[in-house]
């Protein structure tokens, strides 16, 4: 990964899955950068931050309002504003959305979540400006969104009850899709593959990694990008980057 931070010398990093506490982020992110993080208060689990080498002027942890949350919801969104050098303010998010498995007390736990960010995108949806909410949402759109779609529709993050929670935050808040829109009419680009077998290998992945902006950012969004490895052995990740660029 730090091969790939100084190749694409990002001004705004967001991160998912840190599964580390402050001190050890800090170390691995190195100098230079101003940075939010919420490790999960279940050990080696969960965990986002911002890494921002622009000026932070404020930072908001997790969707409780005040109230402290379930365990299982902490180390999933971080927020962050950022000023602009045209002195803007920016708004960025970083969320790790819970995996969940069908049929069972995870996917009520995932739901119950996916209310509390709707509620989230409903007031910044609101507020508007320019705010981009990223990470990993651990759902995939459409059949597009994922190369097995026939064979995963009884499966946590394609179920119909989780999309329609990504058809709110488009068709009814107003949140556009980057990735979609600079990537096509698909399938893919995906985003994420299996370890397993030959799934990155044949390509056999799911976009469930996003970047949703504000119609006030996104008229500003020059180009979505999604770094994929050149082959199985130089991945650092199961995931790949998003990298979108903007016209700020």
């Amino acid at each position: 990964m730090d091969a790939w931070v100084a190749s694409r010398t990002p001004d705004v990093l967001l991160l998912q899955e840190v599964r580390a506490p402050d001190e050890i982020l800090n170390e691995l992110v190195g100098e230079g950068w101003h940075i939010a993080h919420q490790a999960c208060d279940i050990k080696g689990r969960a965990g986002v931050a911002v890494a921002s080498r622009l000026p932070v002027t404020a930072v908001r942890i997790g969707l409780g309002k005040g109230e402290p949350e379930p365990p299982v919801d902490t180390g999933r969104w971080v927020e962050a504003d950022l000023t602009l050098p045209s002195g803007e303010t920016l708004t960025v998010v970083s969320t790790y959305i819970h995996s969940g498995t069908a049929g069972t007390p995870k996917m009520d736990e995932k739901y119950a979540y996916l209310e509390k960010v709707t509620e989230r995108l409903r007031e910044l949806s609101a507020q508007g400006g320019l705010v981009v909410v990223a990470g990993d949402l651990n759902i995939a759109h459409k059949n597009v969104d994922i190369k097995n779609w026939k064979g995963n529709q009884k499966s946590a993050g394609f179920l119909p009850e989780e999309r329609a929670y990504l058809d709110t935050w488009f068709d009814e808040l107003g949140w556009v899709d980057l990735g979609r829109k600079h990537g096509g009419e698909g399938p893919g680009p995906f985003t994420w593959w299996s370890w397993r077998g030959q799934a990155f290998v044949n390509d056999s992945g799911w976009r469930i990694d996003y970047q949703l902006a504000t119609p006030a950012l996104a008229e500003r969004a020059v180009k979505v990008e999604v770094d994929r490895a050149d082959d199985y052995e130089s991945r650092w990740s199961d995931h790949a980057a998003l990298v979108a660029t903007y016209d700020l």
